[in-house]
């Protein structure tokens, strides 16, 4: 058997360009939670400073709370409904009925 010197290079320069988008995704999450922590005190001061009778800093924490929560969701790969086996069956299913397309399309050329 034959090692591709190109090949292996070419997989671990995938591998590489891979993790080196996902820490990007997570530094992405980490800098959007940190700036949640800093100024939702903030709105919540200027808030309360300027019209107390109206608490609408809870509108800024429910929005940018619920974004925040779906890009952690998203960073950290936590998709219960559609998991990473899902998405192989489906890879797997698309390729199948390429496939039989194909030799469907074969089948009548020939015929």
């Amino acid at each position: 058997m034959e090692i591709n010197p190109t090949k292996i290079l070419s997989e671990a320069e995938m591998h590489y360009q891979k993790a080196k988008k996902k820490a990007r995704e997570i530094r992405s999450f980490y800098i959007n939670l940190g700036l949640f922590c800093v100024l939702i005190p903030v709105i919540i001061g200027i808030n309360l400073s300027f019209v107390p009778q109206f608490h609408w800093f809870w509108l800024s924490i429910l929005g940018w709370g619920t974004g925040l929560a779906f890009h952690g969701l998203a960073t950290f790969n936590f998709r219960p409904f559609v998991n990473s086996n899902w998405e192989q069956r489906k890879i797997q299913q698309f390729i199948k009925e390429d496939l039989e397309r194909e030799q469907a399309a074969k089948y009548f050329e020939e015929q």
